[in-house]
Protein backbone atom coordinates (compact mmCIF):
# COMPACT_ATOMS: atom_id res chain seq x y z
CA UNK A 1 0.00 0.00 0.00
CA UNK A 2 1.14 3.47 -0.93
CA UNK A 3 1.46 6.13 1.86
CA UNK A 4 1.57 9.28 2.41
CA UNK A 5 5.43 8.97 3.00
CA UNK A 6 5.77 7.55 -0.46
CA UNK A 7 3.69 10.26 -1.78
CA UNK A 8 6.54 12.39 0.08
CA UNK A 9 9.28 10.69 -1.20
CA UNK A 10 8.01 10.44 -4.50
CA UNK A 11 7.49 14.18 -4.90
CA UNK A 12 11.05 14.60 -3.97
CA UNK A 13 11.88 12.15 -7.01
CA UNK A 14 10.06 14.59 -8.55
CA UNK A 15 12.00 17.82 -8.23
CA UNK A 16 15.59 15.30 -8.31
CA UNK A 17 16.31 15.34 -5.28
CA UNK A 18 19.37 12.91 -4.54
CA UNK A 19 20.06 13.45 -1.25
CA UNK A 20 18.61 14.25 1.55
CA UNK A 21 19.55 14.60 5.36
CA UNK A 22 17.02 14.06 8.39
CA UNK A 23 17.15 12.19 11.89
CA UNK A 24 14.71 9.79 12.86
CA UNK A 25 11.71 10.72 15.57
CA UNK A 26 8.46 8.53 16.35
CA UNK A 27 6.15 11.22 14.66
CA UNK A 28 8.44 10.73 10.74
CA UNK A 29 8.68 7.06 10.46
CA UNK A 30 6.29 6.02 8.33
CA UNK A 31 8.43 8.70 5.56
CA UNK A 32 11.33 6.93 6.48
CA UNK A 33 10.13 3.67 6.22
CA UNK A 34 9.31 5.28 2.29
CA UNK A 35 12.97 5.83 1.01
CA UNK A 36 14.13 2.51 0.99
CA UNK A 37 13.85 1.76 -2.94
CA UNK A 38 13.73 5.29 -3.97
CA UNK A 39 16.35 7.36 -5.90
CA UNK A 40 17.08 9.66 -2.87
CA UNK A 41 19.93 9.35 -0.48
CA UNK A 42 18.88 9.58 3.14
CA UNK A 43 21.55 10.79 5.35
CA UNK A 44 21.25 10.52 9.24
CA UNK A 45 22.79 12.67 11.27
CA UNK A 46 23.09 12.56 14.84
CA UNK A 47 21.77 16.53 14.92
CA UNK A 48 18.71 18.14 13.27
CA UNK A 49 20.81 21.83 13.34
CA UNK A 50 23.71 19.25 11.01
CA UNK A 51 20.47 18.61 8.52
CA UNK A 52 20.06 22.17 7.93
CA UNK A 53 23.73 22.60 7.42
CA UNK A 54 24.42 19.73 5.47
CA UNK A 55 21.65 20.34 2.92
CA UNK A 56 22.23 23.57 2.85
CA UNK A 57 26.11 22.94 1.97
CA UNK A 58 25.31 20.46 -0.22
CA UNK A 59 22.92 23.68 -1.90
CA UNK A 60 25.49 25.83 -1.99
CA UNK A 61 28.39 23.84 -3.85
CA UNK A 62 25.63 22.24 -6.18
CA UNK A 63 23.09 25.15 -7.08
CA UNK A 64 20.27 22.25 -6.37
CA UNK A 65 17.76 21.51 -3.93
CA UNK A 66 18.81 21.20 -0.25
CA UNK A 67 16.51 18.93 1.48
CA UNK A 68 16.13 18.68 5.56
CA UNK A 69 13.87 16.22 6.90
CA UNK A 70 12.93 16.52 11.11
CA UNK A 71 10.71 15.12 13.15
CA UNK A 72 8.10 17.26 15.74
CA UNK A 73 8.49 19.95 18.23
CA UNK A 74 11.96 19.98 19.17
CA UNK A 75 13.15 18.47 16.48
CA UNK A 76 12.04 21.41 14.26
CA UNK A 77 13.41 23.72 16.98
CA UNK A 78 16.39 22.31 16.14
CA UNK A 79 17.16 23.15 12.90
CA UNK A 80 15.81 26.55 13.13
CA UNK A 81 19.39 28.13 13.46
CA UNK A 82 20.53 26.05 10.32
CA UNK A 83 17.60 27.32 8.61
CA UNK A 84 18.12 31.04 9.23
CA UNK A 85 21.76 30.92 7.73
CA UNK A 86 20.18 29.22 4.63
CA UNK A 87 17.59 32.22 3.97
CA UNK A 88 20.37 35.09 4.96
CA UNK A 89 22.28 33.52 2.53
CA UNK A 90 20.19 32.81 -0.41
CA UNK A 91 20.02 29.03 0.08
CA UNK A 92 17.21 27.28 -1.34
CA UNK A 93 16.30 24.68 1.08
CA UNK A 94 13.08 22.46 1.62
CA UNK A 95 12.61 21.86 5.10
CA UNK A 96 10.10 18.85 5.61
CA UNK A 97 8.72 19.02 9.44
CA UNK A 98 6.13 16.86 10.75
CA UNK A 99 3.48 18.10 13.67
CA UNK A 100 0.83 16.37 15.78
CA UNK A 101 -1.89 14.02 14.17
CA UNK A 102 -4.47 16.21 12.98
CA UNK A 103 -7.13 14.56 15.22
CA UNK A 104 -5.05 15.32 17.86
CA UNK A 105 -4.95 19.18 17.06
CA UNK A 106 -6.67 22.19 18.02
CA UNK A 107 -5.39 25.70 17.00
CA UNK A 108 -3.79 27.49 19.16
CA UNK A 109 -4.35 25.20 21.98
CA UNK A 110 -1.43 23.47 23.34
CA UNK A 111 -3.21 19.81 24.84
CA UNK A 112 0.33 18.38 26.15
CA UNK A 113 0.67 15.83 22.96
CA UNK A 114 4.23 14.24 22.79
CA UNK A 115 6.51 17.06 20.99
CA UNK A 116 3.35 19.80 20.82
CA UNK A 117 3.71 23.15 20.02
CA UNK A 118 1.04 25.88 19.92
CA UNK A 119 2.14 27.29 16.55
CA UNK A 120 5.28 25.08 15.31
CA UNK A 121 5.61 27.42 11.66
CA UNK A 122 6.02 30.41 13.80
CA UNK A 123 9.48 29.20 14.80
CA UNK A 124 10.38 29.53 10.78
CA UNK A 125 8.60 32.62 9.88
CA UNK A 126 11.42 34.68 10.09
CA UNK A 127 13.50 32.31 8.49
CA UNK A 128 11.97 30.78 5.83
CA UNK A 129 10.57 32.31 2.06
CA UNK A 130 7.26 30.58 3.05
CA UNK A 131 5.53 28.24 5.32
CA UNK A 132 2.99 25.29 4.04
CA UNK A 133 0.94 22.89 6.03
CA UNK A 134 -0.75 19.82 4.66
CA UNK A 135 -4.09 19.38 5.26
CA UNK A 136 -4.91 15.87 3.44
CA UNK A 137 -3.03 13.26 2.35
CA UNK A 138 -4.40 13.73 -1.06
CA UNK A 139 -3.01 17.02 -1.65
CA UNK A 140 0.93 15.83 -0.13
CA UNK A 141 2.18 15.45 -2.84
CA UNK A 142 1.41 18.36 -4.96
CA UNK A 143 1.92 20.61 -1.83
CA UNK A 144 5.77 19.20 -1.57
CA UNK A 145 6.95 19.51 -5.50
CA UNK A 146 5.06 23.06 -5.31
CA UNK A 147 7.65 24.01 -1.68
CA UNK A 148 10.36 23.04 -3.93
CA UNK A 149 9.93 25.16 -6.71
CA UNK A 150 9.40 27.40 -4.57
CA UNK A 151 12.41 27.25 -2.96
CA UNK A 152 14.32 27.07 -6.27
CA UNK A 153 12.95 30.27 -8.01
CA UNK A 154 14.67 33.41 -7.78
CA UNK A 155 15.29 34.71 -5.12
CA UNK A 156 15.86 31.38 -3.89
CA UNK A 157 15.44 30.72 0.19
CA UNK A 158 14.62 27.94 2.11
CA UNK A 159 10.38 27.00 2.34
CA UNK A 160 9.17 24.95 5.16
CA UNK A 161 6.71 22.60 4.69
CA UNK A 162 4.63 20.96 8.07
CA UNK A 163 2.88 17.50 7.73
CA UNK A 164 0.84 16.17 10.63
CA UNK A 165 2.03 12.72 11.37
CA UNK A 166 -0.99 10.95 10.59
CA UNK A 167 -0.89 11.74 6.97
CA UNK A 168 2.32 10.24 6.42
CA UNK A 169 1.12 6.99 7.94
CA UNK A 170 -2.68 7.20 5.74
CA UNK A 171 -3.27 5.43 2.51
CA UNK A 172 -2.26 7.49 -0.79
CA UNK A 173 -2.86 7.42 -4.51
CA UNK A 174 0.22 9.12 -6.06
CA UNK A 175 0.25 10.66 -9.15
CA UNK A 176 1.72 9.43 -12.37
CA UNK A 177 4.29 11.19 -14.62
CA UNK A 178 6.44 14.52 -13.77
CA UNK A 179 5.17 17.36 -12.57
CA UNK A 180 3.70 20.21 -15.18
CA UNK A 181 6.63 22.42 -16.68
CA UNK A 182 7.15 26.40 -14.97
CA UNK A 183 6.15 28.40 -17.29
CA UNK A 184 8.79 30.40 -19.89
CA UNK A 185 10.21 33.12 -18.69
CA UNK A 186 10.12 35.89 -21.02
CA UNK A 187 13.98 38.20 -22.44
CA UNK A 188 15.05 40.74 -20.02
CA UNK A 189 14.91 44.32 -20.77
CA UNK A 190 18.05 45.61 -20.89
CA UNK A 191 17.66 49.01 -23.07
CA UNK A 192 18.38 50.99 -19.84
CA UNK A 193 21.10 49.09 -18.33
CA UNK A 194 23.00 49.55 -22.07
CA UNK A 195 22.77 53.19 -22.50
CA UNK A 196 24.08 53.42 -18.39
CA UNK A 197 27.06 51.61 -19.80
CA UNK A 198 27.13 53.77 -23.00
CA UNK A 199 27.42 56.98 -20.67
CA UNK A 200 29.90 55.39 -18.14
CA UNK A 201 33.79 56.20 -18.11
CA UNK A 202 34.94 54.27 -15.59
CA UNK A 203 32.01 50.89 -14.85
CA UNK A 204 32.86 48.98 -11.78
CA UNK A 205 31.51 45.32 -11.55
CA UNK A 206 30.04 43.88 -8.43
CA UNK A 207 28.97 40.42 -8.25
CA UNK A 208 27.31 38.78 -6.00
CA UNK A 209 26.06 35.58 -4.71
CA UNK A 210 22.43 35.85 -7.04
CA UNK A 211 25.40 35.82 -10.40
CA UNK A 212 27.01 32.78 -9.01
CA UNK A 213 23.34 31.14 -8.49
CA UNK A 214 22.52 32.12 -12.00
CA UNK A 215 25.67 30.13 -13.15
CA UNK A 216 26.82 33.86 -14.88
CA UNK A 217 30.49 33.48 -14.73
CA UNK A 218 31.35 33.64 -18.69
CA UNK A 219 28.71 36.32 -19.29
CA UNK A 220 30.20 38.12 -15.98
CA UNK A 221 33.76 38.04 -17.48
CA UNK A 222 33.09 38.67 -20.64
CA UNK A 223 31.07 42.22 -20.06
CA UNK A 224 33.80 43.02 -17.96
CA UNK A 225 36.35 42.39 -20.87
CA UNK A 226 34.52 44.62 -23.59
CA UNK A 227 33.66 47.72 -20.65
CA UNK A 228 37.55 47.26 -19.04
CA UNK A 229 36.43 47.47 -15.87
CA UNK A 230 37.16 45.68 -12.58
CA UNK A 231 34.71 43.35 -11.25
CA UNK A 232 34.90 43.25 -6.95
CA UNK A 233 33.14 40.20 -5.59
CA UNK A 234 31.04 39.30 -2.31
CA UNK A 235 31.25 36.47 -0.62
CA UNK A 236 28.96 34.80 -2.30
CA UNK A 237 30.33 35.52 -5.60
CA UNK A 238 33.90 34.32 -4.94
CA UNK A 239 35.39 31.56 -7.95
CA UNK A 240 32.60 33.11 -10.92
CA UNK A 241 36.11 34.69 -12.21
CA UNK A 242 39.25 32.43 -11.92
CA UNK A 243 42.09 33.86 -9.82
CA UNK A 244 43.88 35.15 -12.96
CA UNK A 245 41.18 36.64 -14.52
CA UNK A 246 43.13 40.30 -15.80
CA UNK A 247 39.70 42.18 -14.57
CA UNK A 248 39.41 40.21 -11.34
CA UNK A 249 40.24 42.62 -8.74
CA UNK A 250 42.08 39.81 -6.16
CA UNK A 251 41.35 41.65 -3.24
CA UNK A 252 38.10 41.57 -1.19
CA UNK A 253 35.97 44.85 -1.25
CA UNK A 254 37.25 45.19 2.74
CA UNK A 255 40.51 46.33 1.67
CA UNK A 256 41.28 49.83 0.70
CA UNK A 257 43.25 48.93 -2.17
CA UNK A 258 39.99 47.73 -3.82
CA UNK A 259 37.86 50.40 -2.39
CA UNK A 260 39.90 53.04 -3.79
CA UNK A 261 38.49 51.59 -7.11
CA UNK A 262 34.64 51.70 -5.74
CA UNK A 263 35.24 55.19 -4.90
CA UNK A 264 36.65 56.25 -8.42
CA UNK A 265 34.09 54.52 -10.44
CA UNK A 266 31.41 57.18 -12.31
CA UNK A 267 28.80 53.37 -12.40
CA UNK A 268 28.59 50.15 -10.43
CA UNK A 269 26.76 47.57 -11.81
CA UNK A 270 25.47 45.27 -9.12
CA UNK A 271 24.53 41.87 -10.12
CA UNK A 272 23.04 39.69 -8.01
CA UNK A 273 23.60 41.10 -4.60
CA UNK A 274 22.01 42.76 -1.65
CA UNK A 275 25.02 44.61 -0.97
CA UNK A 276 24.55 43.82 2.75
CA UNK A 277 26.61 45.03 5.66
CA UNK A 278 29.24 42.46 6.07
CA UNK A 279 30.28 43.24 2.22
CA UNK A 280 30.01 47.21 2.49
CA UNK A 281 31.98 47.66 5.93
CA UNK A 282 28.42 48.42 7.42
CA UNK A 283 26.86 50.33 4.35
CA UNK A 284 29.98 52.53 4.66
CA UNK A 285 30.53 52.53 0.91
CA UNK A 286 29.78 55.74 -0.36
CA UNK A 287 26.94 55.30 -3.43
CA UNK A 288 28.27 56.28 -6.59
CA UNK A 289 27.34 58.18 -8.84
CA UNK A 290 25.04 56.04 -10.65
CA UNK A 291 24.35 52.41 -9.54
CA UNK A 292 22.60 49.82 -11.98
CA UNK A 293 21.13 46.32 -10.27
CA UNK A 294 20.73 43.14 -12.26
CA UNK A 295 18.52 41.19 -10.08
CA UNK A 296 14.76 39.55 -9.76
CA UNK A 297 14.69 40.62 -6.38
CA UNK A 298 14.32 43.97 -5.03
CA UNK A 299 17.10 46.21 -3.97
CA UNK A 300 16.86 46.98 -0.34
CA UNK A 301 20.17 48.58 0.58
CA UNK A 302 21.07 50.61 -2.21
CA UNK A 303 17.92 52.56 -5.01
CA UNK A 304 19.78 52.07 -8.52
CA UNK A 305 19.43 54.41 -10.85
CA UNK A 306 18.09 51.86 -13.12
CA UNK A 307 16.86 48.31 -11.98
CA UNK A 308 16.70 45.30 -14.74
CA UNK A 309 14.69 42.79 -12.87
CA UNK A 310 15.75 39.44 -14.24
CA UNK A 311 17.58 37.06 -13.75
CA UNK A 312 21.44 38.04 -14.11
CA UNK A 313 22.83 35.51 -16.93
CA UNK A 314 19.60 35.77 -19.28
CA UNK A 315 20.37 39.46 -18.63
CA UNK A 316 23.70 39.70 -19.42
CA UNK A 317 23.32 37.55 -22.41
CA UNK A 318 20.61 39.88 -23.90
CA UNK A 319 23.03 43.11 -23.34
CA UNK A 320 26.36 41.36 -24.98
CA UNK A 321 24.66 41.42 -27.85
CA UNK A 322 24.50 44.45 -27.92
CA UNK A 323 28.54 44.97 -27.16
CA UNK A 324 31.27 44.13 -29.24
CA UNK A 325 34.07 46.86 -28.91
CA UNK A 326 36.15 46.65 -26.27
CA UNK A 327 37.49 49.44 -24.13
CA UNK A 328 40.96 50.07 -22.66
CA UNK A 329 40.75 49.54 -18.83
CA UNK A 330 40.60 52.48 -16.73
CA UNK A 331 42.23 51.15 -13.41
CA UNK A 332 45.16 49.37 -12.72
CA UNK A 333 45.07 46.09 -11.39
CA UNK A 334 46.66 45.64 -7.40
CA UNK A 335 48.48 43.49 -6.13
CA UNK A 336 46.58 40.58 -4.52
CA UNK A 337 46.80 39.01 -0.54
CA UNK A 338 50.78 39.77 -0.77
CA UNK A 339 50.50 43.27 0.47
CA UNK A 340 49.32 41.65 3.71
CA UNK A 341 52.07 39.19 3.33
CA UNK A 342 52.87 37.29 7.08
CA UNK A 343 52.17 34.13 8.84
CA UNK A 344 48.20 34.12 8.06
CA UNK A 345 48.83 34.30 4.06
CA UNK A 346 51.77 31.72 4.71
CA UNK A 347 48.74 29.24 5.91
CA UNK A 348 46.30 30.22 3.16
CA UNK A 349 49.56 29.92 0.75
CA UNK A 350 49.91 25.84 2.06
CA UNK A 351 46.42 25.37 2.49
CA UNK A 352 45.52 25.88 -1.32
CA UNK A 353 48.44 24.13 -2.46
CA UNK A 354 47.08 21.26 -1.36
CA UNK A 355 43.51 21.73 -2.97
CA UNK A 356 42.19 19.79 -6.51
CA UNK A 357 40.70 22.72 -8.94
CA UNK A 358 37.06 21.79 -8.41
CA UNK A 359 37.23 21.91 -4.38
CA UNK A 360 34.71 23.58 -2.14
CA UNK A 361 36.03 25.12 0.57
CA UNK A 362 33.30 25.11 3.75
CA UNK A 363 34.76 27.62 5.70
CA UNK A 364 33.25 28.65 9.18
CA UNK A 365 32.98 31.70 11.16
CA UNK A 366 37.03 31.43 12.19
CA UNK A 367 39.96 33.84 11.86
CA UNK A 368 41.48 31.11 9.51
CA UNK A 369 38.37 30.86 7.61
CA UNK A 370 38.24 34.77 7.74
CA UNK A 371 41.30 34.96 5.80
CA UNK A 372 39.88 31.90 3.61
CA UNK A 373 36.86 34.04 2.31
CA UNK A 374 38.59 36.77 2.06
CA UNK A 375 41.70 36.12 0.29
CA UNK A 376 41.18 33.07 -0.92
CA UNK A 377 42.12 32.14 -4.92
CA UNK A 378 38.52 30.84 -5.27
CA UNK A 379 39.37 28.41 -8.87
CA UNK A 380 35.24 27.94 -9.96
CA UNK A 381 31.94 28.59 -9.09
CA UNK A 382 30.55 27.41 -5.92
CA UNK A 383 34.25 26.65 -4.52
CA UNK A 384 33.24 28.97 -1.42
CA UNK A 385 30.52 28.61 0.89
CA UNK A 386 31.07 30.28 4.01
CA UNK A 387 28.11 31.66 6.79
CA UNK A 388 28.34 35.57 6.07
CA UNK A 389 24.91 35.81 5.95
CA UNK A 390 23.60 34.91 9.61
CA UNK A 391 27.12 34.96 10.94
CA UNK A 392 26.84 31.25 12.62
CA UNK A 393 29.65 29.66 13.92
CA UNK A 394 29.41 26.14 13.67
CA UNK A 395 28.41 26.15 10.20
CA UNK A 396 31.75 24.92 8.76
CA UNK A 397 31.71 21.37 9.59
CA UNK A 398 28.20 20.41 8.69
CA UNK A 399 28.17 22.13 5.89
CA UNK A 400 30.65 20.58 5.00
CA UNK A 401 29.46 16.91 5.48
CA UNK A 402 26.61 17.90 2.92
CA UNK A 403 29.29 19.07 0.65
CA UNK A 404 31.10 15.70 0.47
CA UNK A 405 28.40 14.66 -1.65
CA UNK A 406 28.26 17.29 -4.19
CA UNK A 407 30.16 15.40 -6.56
CA UNK A 408 32.94 17.49 -6.09
CA UNK A 409 36.35 17.14 -3.71
CA UNK A 410 34.95 18.90 -0.48
CA UNK A 411 37.38 20.62 2.09
CA UNK A 412 36.08 22.28 5.82
CA UNK A 413 37.74 24.79 7.57
CA UNK A 414 37.38 25.21 11.01
CA UNK A 415 38.43 26.83 14.16
CA UNK A 416 38.36 24.29 17.70
CA UNK A 417 35.57 26.68 18.92
CA UNK A 418 33.16 26.34 15.95
CA UNK A 419 34.25 21.96 15.10
CA UNK A 420 33.17 21.42 18.83
CA UNK A 421 29.48 22.57 17.76
CA UNK A 422 28.75 19.47 15.73
CA UNK A 423 31.45 17.35 16.51
CA UNK A 424 28.76 14.14 17.04
CA UNK A 425 28.54 14.12 13.49
CA UNK A 426 31.57 12.71 13.25
CA UNK A 427 29.74 9.87 13.52
CA UNK A 428 27.67 10.38 10.34
CA UNK A 429 31.26 11.11 8.34
CA UNK A 430 32.41 7.78 9.69
CA UNK A 431 29.33 5.54 9.11
CA UNK A 432 28.31 7.35 5.61
CA UNK A 433 31.94 7.22 4.54
CA UNK A 434 31.34 10.70 3.45
CA UNK A 435 34.77 12.16 1.60
CA UNK A 436 35.45 15.19 3.64
CA UNK A 437 39.01 16.67 4.81
CA UNK A 438 38.47 19.02 7.61
CA UNK A 439 41.50 20.98 8.77
CA UNK A 440 41.02 22.44 12.17
CA UNK A 441 43.03 25.50 13.30
CA UNK A 442 43.21 25.24 17.13
CA UNK A 443 44.50 28.65 18.98
CA UNK A 444 43.09 27.46 21.86
CA UNK A 445 39.90 29.62 22.19
CA UNK A 446 37.85 31.72 20.78
CA UNK A 447 40.11 34.18 18.52
CA UNK A 448 38.13 36.21 16.69
CA UNK A 449 36.29 37.77 20.14
CA UNK A 450 39.98 37.31 21.64
CA UNK A 451 41.33 40.12 19.48
CA UNK A 452 37.87 42.20 20.37
CA UNK A 453 39.29 42.21 23.99
CA UNK A 454 43.34 43.07 23.35
CA UNK A 455 42.50 45.48 20.48
CA UNK A 456 41.11 47.60 22.88
CA UNK A 457 43.76 46.93 25.40
CA UNK A 458 41.51 44.76 27.50
CA UNK A 459 41.77 41.88 29.22
CA UNK A 460 40.19 38.70 27.01
CA UNK A 461 36.91 36.81 29.17
CA UNK A 462 35.40 33.78 28.41
CA UNK A 463 37.91 33.11 25.17
CA UNK A 464 40.13 30.31 26.26
CA UNK A 465 38.64 27.15 25.97
CA UNK A 466 40.38 24.01 27.58
CA UNK A 467 40.87 21.87 24.43
CA UNK A 468 40.15 18.43 23.99
CA UNK A 469 42.71 15.93 21.85
CA UNK A 470 40.74 16.33 18.54
CA UNK A 471 42.90 13.60 17.12
CA UNK A 472 41.78 11.53 19.45
CA UNK A 473 38.89 12.50 19.67
CA UNK A 474 38.37 11.62 15.90
CA UNK A 475 39.95 8.31 15.91
CA UNK A 476 37.51 7.61 18.51
CA UNK A 477 34.94 7.99 15.50
CA UNK A 478 36.90 5.91 13.56
CA UNK A 479 37.94 8.95 11.12
CA UNK A 480 41.29 9.26 10.55
CA UNK A 481 43.36 12.04 12.27
CA UNK A 482 46.40 13.73 12.48
CA UNK A 483 47.88 16.99 13.52
CA UNK A 484 50.06 18.71 11.05
CA UNK A 485 52.54 21.75 10.77
CA UNK A 486 52.04 24.25 8.43
CA UNK A 487 55.01 23.42 5.91
CA UNK A 488 53.39 19.96 5.94
CA UNK A 489 49.46 20.88 5.03
CA UNK A 490 49.60 20.88 1.50
CA UNK A 491 50.77 17.11 1.56
CA UNK A 492 48.08 16.37 4.25
CA UNK A 493 45.00 18.23 2.50
CA UNK A 494 46.35 16.38 -1.02
CA UNK A 495 46.34 13.17 0.52
CA UNK A 496 43.18 13.53 2.69
CA UNK A 497 41.44 14.36 -0.53
CA UNK A 498 42.67 11.78 -2.25
CA UNK A 499 41.99 9.10 -0.06
CA UNK A 500 38.40 9.92 -0.42
CA UNK A 501 37.21 9.36 3.25
CA UNK A 502 36.25 11.31 6.06
CA UNK A 503 39.79 12.61 7.71
CA UNK A 504 40.93 15.59 9.92
CA UNK A 505 43.64 17.61 10.05
CA UNK A 506 44.87 19.38 13.44
CA UNK A 507 46.83 22.55 13.20
CA UNK A 508 48.17 24.21 16.13
CA UNK A 509 47.83 27.97 15.35
CA UNK A 510 47.24 31.74 16.09
CA UNK A 511 46.64 34.55 13.86
CA UNK A 512 45.44 37.90 13.57
CA UNK A 513 42.33 38.46 12.18
CA UNK A 514 42.46 40.10 8.70
CA UNK A 515 41.04 43.42 7.31
CA UNK A 516 37.47 41.27 6.15
CA UNK A 517 36.83 41.52 10.11
CA UNK A 518 35.01 44.43 11.33
CA UNK A 519 37.10 45.09 13.74
CA UNK A 520 39.62 45.76 11.32
CA UNK A 521 37.40 47.43 8.60
CA UNK A 522 39.21 50.30 7.30
CA UNK A 523 36.30 52.59 6.24
CA UNK A 524 34.82 52.03 10.42
CA UNK A 525 38.58 53.56 11.15
CA UNK A 526 38.72 56.78 9.19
Amino acid sequence: MSTGGHALVQALEALGVEVAFGLPGVHNLAAWKAFPGSSVRLVGVRHEQTAGYAADGYARATGRLGVALTTTGPGAANVVTAVGEAWASHSPLLVLATDVPSTLRRPGVHRGVLHETVDQAGFFRPVTKAQHRVESVETLYAAVVAAGREAMTHPRRPVYVEVPTDLLSAAASIPSGPPDDAAPVPAPEVDALLRALAQSARPLVWAGGGATASGAGRAVARLAELLGAPVLTSYGGRGLLPPDHPCLVPLPPHVREAGDLWDAADLVLVLGSDLDAMNTQGFRQPRPPVVVTVDLAEPVNVVPDVWVQADVAPALDAALVHLSTPRAPWWQRPAGRELHAGPETEFLAAFEAGLPDDVVVVADMCVAGYWYGGFARVRQPRGLAYPVGWGTLGFGFPAGLGAALSGRPAVALVGDGGFLFACGDLATAAQEQLPLTTVLVDDGGYGMLAYDFTKDGEQPVGCDLEPPDFVALARAFRVEAREVRVEELADAVAAGVASGRPNLLVVKAGYTPPPNTSPRWYRAMS
